[in-house]
Parts: C-alpha cells; structure tokens; sequence
C-alpha cells in the first residue's frame, strides 16, 4: 500500500475550494495555495517523527481511525468551503488533528514561520494548516479504511513519503516542530521507521527485537543471578579444555603406524584450530580493509551538468523560473533570496534538484539580475556561467547585455538577442491592454455578467466568483500599467420588506463584491460600494424571476 500523501491532498484542496476558504480566511487565493504546498511536506514529516517511535505510531494511528475523522472528506470539501456550517465543522476537526501531530506550541510556531515566508497573516495560515491536517486524516483513513490496513502498514507508508519531504521542507519549518535540520532528521527517521513496522507487523523477530532491547546495564550493577551465569560459563569453558587436552595426549599415544609429525595435523586441537581459524579471519578483515582502502582512494566522479535557471516575466513584472541546482541547500538559498528581494507571492518557481549539477555560483549574482528578472516582457536564460537574454532584456535600446557584463565581470558570457520586433508587439500589446482599462468599459464589460442574490442574503452567488476573481486580476494589471480604473459597486434589493432593511441590505451586497475583489488583487482605492435598496427596478417585482433580477450588482464608472 503505497501512495503520495502530499499530492492527494493537494488535488482534493483544489482552486475553487481554496478561492472559498481563502475569501472566508481573508488572503488571496495564490496565497492560500502557497500555503497549503508548504504545509503539507512540514505536516507529513512531524507525522513521520511521530511514527517513528512504538506508542506514537500507535497513537497516530488510533486517531486516525477515530470516528471523528472523516473519511470522505476529499469528497466533500467543496460542501464544507461554502456552508458556514461545514466551515466550522472543517476548522474544529482540523485543530483536532493538530494534537495528534505534534504539541500545539510547535503548529502555532509553524504558522509564525510560513507566514512570515508567505505574507498571509499566521491566523489564517494557522486555519490552513489545520484543513491541510484534517485532510490527511481523512485521505489516509479511507485508504486504511478500503485495504484493511493495520498499525504496521503507517510507518510503513509515511516512510515511502521521505521523498517528498526532502523535496519541500525547510529548516526553518523543520525547526519550528521540533525536528531539527531536514537533513538529520531524515537521516535518522527511515530506518526508525523500519524498526517501528517490524515490531509492530512481528513483534518475535530479531530486528524487532533489537529495536525494542533496552540498554545493556552496567557491569557494576550486575545482579547475583547474572553473576552465577558467569561461574557456570567459565566451569565449561574449563571443561571442554580438559577433555580437548586429553584428545591430545590419546592421539599422541595411539599413533604407532605414522612419525609423529604426521599424525599431528590430524589430531589438532580445538584450541589450535581456532588460532588458525583466527589468524585466517584477521587476514580476511585485513584483505578487506585494504579493498576499502582501495575504493576510498578512487577518484570521485565530479558533478557534469551546468546549474541553469530560465526565466519569462510576464506583463506585469511577475517571473516564472525553471531552475536545476545541485542541493536542497542551493534551492532553499534560492527561494529565500527571491522572497527577500520580491516577495513571497511575486514570483513563481518550479526548482529541481540534481547532486549531478555543478554548484550555481550564479545564485551569489542575484542582485544584479533582479532588474531584468522583473522586466515586464523580459527571457533569461542561464547555463554555468553563459547568459543569454532574450525578449525585452534582449533589446539593444535598454543596455541590459553591457549593463550585465559590467556587474559579473571577466569569466562570464553574455548575450542578448536583438528583439525589437518583439519588443514593439508588446508595446502594441501594451497599448491594447491599456484601452481595455477605460473605467467605462471595465464596467461596461463587468455588467455583461450579471450578479444576483438570493432572497435577504448578501452572500456572493457561486457562479459569479470565476468571473470575479478575473475582474480583480485586470483591474491589479492596469492598476500596475499606471491606468487604475475606479469604479462604484451598486447594490440592490427586490421591493420586499421596508425601505430601510432593504437599503441596508443592497450596500452589504455591494460590500462583498468590494471585499472579494479587493481580496484577489484589485486595488481598495479604485473600490467604492454604495447601498441603493429597491430603486430603479430592472424588472417586474410582481413575480419572483423580477424579483430574483432585482437583487443585483451594477458597476459605473467613478467621477
């Protein structure tokens, strides 16, 4: 029974229940996701540490198999991100899990340090972490659940998951629950592991055995009955000598039809023969030593590729890098210089590790990059210590070719490809976006897909949070492009109830369009919400589908 932990979670909390919870968390959607792929490797690693021991594989599985974790809960997360309900149904159990894993000072901690590495507040990270721990329980008893799985089958299974944590956790996230350095811990935890499965699996066995040995006790304290174990030893050890002895002298006296020195080889004694067999393993263990000694002297083969990272930017200034590094050290360097310079949520990275790859001495360079490597329009490409630039770093006009060559020095290749046609399909492409950032068609374009409300509710309908979330993410690029489009967000109520409910009401509609938008990248000062209650009827209030029309969602243009 084998499976990867960290990716069935992460299809389960797929985009449109995250753009769920992070609008009830208060945190943008990319954000959330971020924080789920950090957590869930940090998560599965403490259940690792926890397994690792005999009581605390027990324990973790116990509370997995305990009615109050849910086995379909991959399959009804979208249920539990929409109901208020089902929400706070998510949110208990996942605090739940959270003592199961590991102490609850050590989550809180994990919060603090994902949070500060992300920019999402630690108390919405901290509801996160415990969704991304409500699932695993849920995922991992509907598989133990389904092959009748047992205690032995946890250790078993977490160990297949080293490496995922390896590929993900970082020391700062190791430090926080307790672990210690990623690399200690997994050096020691798989075999742990291992014993933790055999004991439990066949608790007769030698290795389980040895696993569960206490510590030998000191000589010092030896009781009376071990001591008489030892007289009874060495009375036989004296014995079997004596009779050897008298082998000897016998053989010696029978011996009349063969010299002496004939018959000696044939009648060796035991204690003869064990020297030899000694001396024969000595030279065995010094054969095998200079083997040793001989593989360590080897010549070891050195790295042969070249460290690379590519880079596109797109129109708004954002990256997206593919880089091959040699070590979990030079990637965690990597991200952590990138976050420091732009920003947790400013770039994306899809970073793979190699120990066939030279080290990237370009990594120590990244001040001088960054520049270009936010250039709207911009390709880099690196291999070793060859640079090529392409797109709008490319372009002879901006001086990115001298201005590189000038800050790495001699030992460096760089070059640039001539892309002006390139360039001036994005200033056309430029110039497009722009028109399209007139407030009036921004609202124009927005009114074509009509937002209603159920009846007295001002919770935003599901069919019309894709469309949001894309509104929000154009008015954040022509905010950045320096053509910020401001608009006022008018709510609206059927003529049902008094004037003054309904009012009331419409402005609290109009003020969850506002913070949804303003939550997935619009700016809040573009933003305006004004409450209109039933005026200007767009439809007949007299039946129920003018009604249904009535309580909507019009955006204008700002003055």
């Amino acid at each position: 029974m084998s499976m990867n932990l960290n990716q069935v979670v992460q299809s389960a909390l797929t985009e449109s229940v995250l753009q769920h919870i992070a609008g009830r968390i208060g945190c943008a959607p990319e954000s959330a996701k971020r924080v789920v792929s950090l957590c869930g490797p940090a998560l599965i690693g403490a259940m690792m540490n926890k397994a690792s021991s005999l009581e605390g594989a027990r324990n973790l599985f116990a509370s997995i198999m305990s009615p109050g974790t849910n086995a379909l809960i991959a399959e009804e997360l979208p249920h539990f991100a929409i109901q208020d309900d089902g929400f706070k149904t998510l949110v208990d159990a996942g605090a739940n899990v959270d003592i199961a894993i590991a102490s609850h000072d050590s989550i809180n901690v994990l919060a603090e340090r994902i949070a500060e590495y992300t920019g999402v507040a630690a108390s919405a990270t901290r509801t996160l972490i415990g969704v991304v721990g409500a699932t695993l329980f849920g995922v991992l008893k509907r598989q133990f659940t389904q092959h009748n799985g047992n205690p032995d089958q946890l250790p078993t299974l977490l160990g297949h998951q080293l490496p995922v944590v390896r590929a993900n956790l970082t020391d700062a996230f190791a430090n926080a629950l307790g672990l210690g350095s990623v690399g200690a811990f997994l050096a020691g935890v798989a075999s742990r592991l291992k014993a933790v499965a055999a004991h439990l699996e066949h608790p007769a066995t030698q290795e389980a055995a040895a696993f569960s040995q206490p510590p030998e006790a000191p000589a010092a304290i030896d009781s009376p009955v071990k001591e008489n174990a030892r007289k009874k030893k060495w009375w036989w050890v004296a014995l079997a000598a004596a009779l050897a002895l008298l082998a000897v002298l016998i053989g010696r006296g029978c011996s009349t039809e063969k010299p002496e020195q004939d018959a000696a080889p044939q009648a060796k004694p035991d204690a003869l023969s064990d020297s030899n067999s000694n001396a024969a393993a000595a030279s065995d263990t010094s054969a095998t030593a200079s083997a040793v000694a001989d593989q360590s002297s080897a010549p070891v083969a050195l790295p042969g590729k070249d460290s690379t990272m590519s880079v596109a930017v797109d129109a708004s200034g954002v990256p997206t890098l593919t880089a091959t590094v040699n070590s979990e050290e030079e990637k965690h360097q990597l991200i952590d210089a990138l976050a420091a310079k732009l920003g947790a949520d400013k770039f994306h990275a899809n970073i793979t590790v190699d120990p066939d790859t030279k080290p990237a001495t370009w990594i120590s360079k990244l001040d001088g990059l960054l520049p270009v490597i936010t250039l709207p329009g911009a390709k880099v490409r690196i291999a070793g210590d060859k640079i090529d630039l392409d797109g709008r770093a490319g372009d002879p006009k901006l001086g990115w070719m001298d201005k590189l060559k000038s800050f790495f020095g001699e030992g460096w290749t760089i070059a640039a490809t001539d892309t002006t046609a390139a360039a001036k399909a994005l200033a056309a492409s430029d110039a497009q976006a722009a028109a399209s950032c007139a407030a009036s068609d921004a609202a124009k374009n927005l009114n074509l897909h009509p937002i209603t409300f159920g009846f007295a509710s001002n919770a935003l309908p599901h069919a019309a949070l894709d469309e949001l979330a894309q509104s929000a993410k154009s008015l954040k690029e022509c905010s950045t492009a320096g053509k910020p489009v401001k608009l006022q967000i008018g709510g609206y109520s059927d003529s049902s109830g008094n004037a003054a409910s309904n009012l009331h009401l419409s402005k609290k509609r109009a003020q969850a369009v506002r913070s949804y938008l303003i939550q997935h990248g619009a700016p809040a000062d573009t933003l305006t919400a004004e409450g209109f209650g039933d005026a200007h009827p767009i439809a007949d209030n007299a039946t129920r589908e003018g009604r249904a029309a009535n309580r909507r969602i019009e955006f204008k243009e700002m003055s």
